[in-house]
């Protein structure tokens, strides 16, 4: 079988080469530029046909470029006779729109699901979708991929047993008990009652935390609004330390000042997105790598070997 070729698309261009350096790849080479009007431009420069492709690209800030270079590219490759084409997604935007809750609204995530299969993707690898449930969004095969062993690993590395983990709200429950049994630690379930208001920072706390360290676990850190207000509740509840744990570190507006000013003592997250330098110089802020992760799903599909296994 021949060796794949791996693609970097330009939002996490460092995390596609350390991933070829794990597998011993050098990436491939492909020209981008953009026109005066700021359309994106893609030039393959080495001949692809019939060779198995995989273009790893974040749908991150700025979500919507990203998104359109990513399916450029496809199409490019598409255009160029590769025998397959996988779309490597660390982060998968518009992940949040996943269902109707109000009237007349989209359903973003499997608008972006259908636009990468008509593009000409005939995989998806993706990393802690926002839901499940976007992998029957895709009428192509999907590997949907965690996080939790990067995080474990951490986990081990750090904490012992008498640790809680915590979901920040019940949303996440089967997240957080996912990875409660894989550390071989109790779960507990923090939750705001919505008649006292959205603004009336009152928690609830579902398990038992008092005098002991909570982790908190998310797929993702957007404003920061959720994970601090729930590191306040344990904290209140009597916790005796707070760490968190998310996948995706969006981190939008003014949410390293408000992880700054939280009781969170740590917020570990991976490089899905690329870590702005506000986020580096953070240091309640820690950047795990995947990879690693992603390189061995890389290597697995490839050799079509099994990707379940990795989180056995």
């Amino acid at each position: 079988m021949s060796e794949p070729l791996l693609f970097c698309g330009s939002s996490c261009r460092e995390l596609c080469e350390d991933i070829c350096g794990y597998l011993k790849l050098e990436p491939g080479s492909a020209l981008l530029r953009r026109f005066s009007d700021g359309e994106l431009f893609v030039e393959i420069q080495q001949n692809v046909r019939g060779t198995d492709i995989y273009i790893v690209q974040s749908t991150s800030t700025p979500v919507n470029e990203n998104l359109m270079e990513l399916l450029i590219m496809i199409d490019a490759f598409k255009r160029a006779s590769s025998a397959s084409i996988t779309a490597v997604i660390p982060y998968y935007g518009y992940a949040r729109h996943d269902q109707k809750v109000l009237p007349r609204v989209p359903i973003s995530a499997k608008l972006v699901a259908d636009l990468l299969t008509v593009a000409g993707a005939g995989r998806v690898v993706g990393l802690d979708f926002h839901a499940g449930q976007i992998q029957g969004f895709f009428d192509i095969p999907v590997d949907h991929l965690y996080a939790a062993p990067v995080f474990t690993k951490h986990v081990h590395e750090h904490f012992d047993s008498s640790c809680v983990i915590v979901s920040p709200d019940a949303g996440g429950t089967e997240r957080a008990r996912y990875f409660a049994e894989r550390v071989g630690m109790q779960l507990a379930i923090t939750y705001a009652p919505r008649e006292r208001g959205e603004d009336s920072g009152d928690v609830d706390i579902i398990g038992d935390v008092h005098g002991r360290t909570a982790i908190l676990l998310d797929d993702m850190v957007d404003t920061g609004e959720t994970i601090c207000r729930a590191a306040e509740g344990l904290k209140a509840h009597g916790a005796s330390r707070v760490f968190a744990y998310c996948t995706h570190a969006v981190l939008s507006g003014d949410s390293i000042e408000r992880i700054m000013a939280s009781p969170l003592e740590k917020l570990v997250v991976t490089n899905s997105i690329p870590a702005r330098a506000r986020v580096k110089e953070c240091p309640k802020i820690e950047v795990l790598s995947i990879a690693g992760l992603l390189g061995e799903a890389i290597s697995r599909i490839h050799n079509e070997d099994s990707v379940s296994s990795l989180f056995s």
